[in-house]
């Protein structure tokens, strides 16, 4: 096994992988996961901590499920991001649910971002060559 991967990212691959394209990227100390290149995971402090936004959020505290918190300059901070309910960690099917949750929190989060402005268009050139000026009548 590279030293990349441990048997957490393994597992939490495994997991989420019936619901599409699953890979992970290093990250902060930990990993990030994305299914189908959409950000749905993370994996720190040795948890998996699923993205959760204000519709899926109270079913992730009703579960028990903890906030993903961490220290910016002393003081807590927090992300979107819930653990997954102990349950949901024994196999696939019992994650497809709350792995769907974090999934559909992720693609509201991802429409509610406005648009990256485009970069101008550069005018064209105007051709100034003599065989255009004589092509004009």
């Amino acid at each position: 096994m590279s030293p990349a991967r441990n048997d957490l990212l393994d597992h939490c691959l495994e997991l989420l992988a019936p619901l599409g394209a699953v890979r992970s990227r290093r990250m902060f100390g930990g990993h990030g996961i994305y299914v189908d290149d959409i950000f749905i995971a993370l994996i720190a402090f040795e948890r998996l901590y699923l993205k959760a936004d204000a519709q899926t959020r109270p079913r992730f505290e009703n579960a028990g499920c903890e906030p993903f918190t961490y220290d910016r300059e002393g003081q807590p901070a927090s992300l979107n991001y819930l653990t997954a309910p102990d349950e949901a960690m024994e196999s696939p099917h019992a994650m497809r649910p709350w792995a769907r949750l974090a999934l559909e929190a992720a693609l509201r989060a991802r429409a509610a971002k406005p648009a990256a402005p485009r970069p101008a268009r550069k005018a064209k050139p105007r051709n100034t060559s003599a065989k255009a000026s004589a092509a004009k009548p």
